[in-house]
Formats: C-alpha cells, structure tokens, sequence
C-alpha cells in the first residue's frame, strides 16, 4: 500500500481544519497553529491593567449600621388614643384602710388615722381597729434561763404564749392571714407558736416590720381589714441580753 501524496494530504487539511476552528483559515496557517500549539508550553493567562493587584490590596468593611441618626420622635402627640399607664392602677381610686401603717418608728408606729402608738410598745391591728401590742409581757412568754421580756428560744425561734393572742380568740369573722412582723429582722417562729395560730384558721407570713407593715397596707387595701390582720413588733426591739 502506497503512501498518501502530499496534494492529497494538503487537500484534507482544507476541509477539515475549518470545521473544527469554525474559521476559515487558510491550510498553511492551519499547520502552523497545529504545529506550535503542540509543541508550546502553557503560560500564565496576563492580567492586563490588573497585573499588579494582589489580594491583600482588597479591604473588608463592616456593614452599614441601621441605628437611627437620633432619638428625637418629633412632638409629643395629644391624641386621646395614647395609653395612659398610671389610669391602670385598678387600686388608684381605692382609699387606704384608716389603720395603714404611716411609719414605722424605732420606738412605735404612725398609723393612717393619725393614732400614734409609742412607749417601745407594738401594734396589733385586726378587724379595721388598732391595739398596743406586748407580747414579751403576757403571762407565760419568756424563755428560761433569758429572763421573762425574752421573745427566742434555745433554737434561734421566735416564740410567743398563748396569752400573747387573746385578742385571735374573741374575733370574729378571723382574718385569712395574719402578716407578723418581729422587729428589725425577720426569724424563724416556733413551731408550736404557728401550731397554735393555725388552729384558729388563720395563716401566718413572717417578715421584718417594715416588709410586714407594707404588705399589710397593700393587701388590706386590696382585699380588706376583714381579711388581713398584722401583728407588729416595733424595729428597735432587741433580745433582752441574760
């Protein structure tokens, strides 16, 4: 079989290079580009006007912030559709209870109707009336070995006779709750000195006298003298030293 001649060689290049470059190039053009395109190694494509930019030239910036410029909200309105939050106070329109608590003095207490209870003596205030209050002097109180106007016994515990509550045992409708307060701080009350008061139906807070006194005018206000009785002690008393 005899070789190809170099007029039918040359002929073949002119119909099929055009077809694959989709140009018409001329064949001796064709052979070139095939030539050295063979036998070139491939280089780095040119950046043109960007050959000397580099990624470090490139800054990151932070978000455009959304905060307002000012806080000015233009003119107060006088609309009647604007809420006002001090008309929701749904105890406002309710007058206090005349025995509220004014102040509370080391020596005794302000009440809201202007009785004034002093001489270190305390208040117990039940049924919309107001009486002086000495628990360290009923009959029965003290704790051995601390002399009789010692209110804590031998555990650290707040402890009353049950002459001290008399006035609990004639009343009637009882209150729900009885709020006592023990003076400066708060204690912990014996257990048979809550044993006894919860048999009469009643439930017992204790707290300090002027958390006692506050709560006392809130929920008396709220819910009634009937309901709520406090039992005060002023906040200068102190444990009688043995």
């Amino acid at each position: 079989m005899h070789s190809p001649s170099s007029a039918l060689l040359r002929n073949l290049r002119r119909c099929l290079l055009p077809q694959i470059f989709r140009h018409p190039f001329p064949a001796r053009a064709c052979s070139r580009l095939l030539h050295t395109t063979s036998q070139s190694t491939p280089t780095r494509p040119s950046l043109g006007p960007f050959r000397g930019l580099t990624t470090s030239t490139y800054r990151s910036f932070p978000p455009p912030s959304n905060a307002p410029a000012t806080t000015n909200r233009g003119p107060v309105s006088d609309e009647d559709t604007q809420t006002d939050f001090s008309s929701m106070n749904v105890l406002g329109n309710t007058p206090a209870p005349t025995t509220a608590i004014d102040a509370c003095l080391s020596h005794g207490f302000h009440l809201g109707n202007g009785i004034k209870i002093g001489g270190g003596s305390g208040c117990l205030l039940i049924a919309g009336e107001a009486f002086g209050w000495t628990p360290w002097a009923a009959p029965g109180s003290g704790t051995p070995g601390k002399g009789p106007k010692s209110m804590i016994n031998a555990h650290g515990q707040w402890q009353a006779g049950e002459a001290a509550w008399g006035i609990l045992e004639v009343v009637w409708p009882k209150p729900d709750l009885l709020i006592l307060g023990l003076g400066p701080r708060m204690l912990p009350i014996a257990p048979e000195t809550r044993r006894w008061i919860n048999a009469l139906g009643i439930r017992v807070d204790v707290q300090d006298t002027r958390n006692a006194a506050a709560q006392f005018n809130l929920l008396a206000t709220e819910r009634g003298v009937g309901e709520v009785a406090a039992a005060l002690i002023p906040i200068g008393w102190s444990e009688p030293r043995g």
